[in-house]
């Protein structure tokens, strides 16, 4: 994973990204200072200059005014990614998280294949198929395991992050440019025994020493809400229905790729799997949850 280098002679051989705290972010409502309510963009520096050192700044940040895209159309909030900023219209903040560093963790939010469903698919919620699932540990060396729900898979991917924390939870991460290199391996369900992968209905997401598994609150909310599911999935999504799939596919993990017995699976997810928040700011909540390889000893699975 690469980033890709400013276009502007005055900011040769630098990077940059955006932060976005909108009117979806999880925090929007609960504002302390004024004015409420505001839109906020936060701009990084980003140093990839120092390998697994590497980290990010903030330059500056505005305050969302109302924009006037090149169609003459007025946004008032950030309801469209890309809208260009009228730089008078803005006042820039310069005095932003001051000795601050970030440690960068590139990633891509949204790695899918197509959803089996048919008609239009919104690409903000994730489920099933992978899509904006927003974990930062879909990064470099990183295996993430789809179950292929069309002819040709038709795998998708963007949303390049230079670093998030699990939440996401004011509506972005430093979105920035990266350049990906992806190795495509096709597993043929008959092939699969013992795999940790074997019978996944669900994004997995596979490191040097962990599984992570994804649960969200709708898992197929094409099959629960039909007709409505593109609108319906953002007024239902909760943490509490994201944690309970969450903890019902760590269990069938442990049952089926490790060998445990129910109440072995359960006793461990309690004492040794760390589950966390993806992110919030999906529409379909997500809840991971983190199984170390080293719990296994030397009878580990391995892909």
């Amino acid at each position: 994973m690469l980033p890709r280098l400013s276009a502007n002679a005055k900011f040769a051989g630098r990077v940059f990204g955006s932060n976005a705290a909108t009117w979806w972010g999880f925090h929007y409502s609960e504002l302390l200072t004024e004015p409420k309510p505001r839109e906020v963009v936060t701009i990084y520096e980003i140093d990839c200059s120092h390998g697994h050192g590497a980290c990010a700044h903030a330059v500056y940040n505005y305050r969302w005014t109302p924009q006037r895209d090149p169609s003459g159309v007025v946004h008032p909030t950030i309801d469209y990614p890309g809208i260009p900023v009228d730089r008078g219209s803005i006042v820039e903040n310069h005095d932003v998280l001051k000795n601050v560093k970030i440690p960068v963790r590139p990633h891509f939010g949204v790695i899918a294949v197509a959803p089996r469903e048919v008609g239009m698919v919104d690409s903000i919620p994730p489920a099933y198929f992978g899509g904006n699932i927003d974990n930062w540990r879909v990064g470099k060396g990183a295996s993430v395991y789809l179950p292929v729900g069309v002819e040709g898979a038709l795998l998708s991917v963007g949303d390049p992050h230079a670093s998030q924390g699990d939440s996401e939870l004011c509506g972005t991460a430093i979105e920035c440019s990266l350049t990906g290199v992806f190795q495509i391996v096709l597993h043929k369900a008959e092939t699969l025994h013992n795999e940790p992968y074997a019978d996944i209905d669900y994004p997995l997401v596979e490191t040097a020493d962990e599984w992570v598994l994804h649960g969200f609150s709708h898992p197929d909310y094409f099959t629960e809400f039909g007709d409505k599911a593109c609108s319906a999935i953002y007024e239902k999504s909760s943490i509490d229905l994201a944690m309970r799939d969450a903890f019902r596919k760590t269990r069938r993990f442990l049952m089926t790729s490790q060998g445990l017995s129910e109440d072995e699976a359960i006793s461990l997810m309690s004492v040794a799997v760390d589950f966390g928040i993806t992110q919030v700011v999906d529409g379909n909540v997500g809840v991971h949850a983190i199984v170390r390889k080293a719990l296994f000893g030397a009878g580990v699975s391995q892909v």
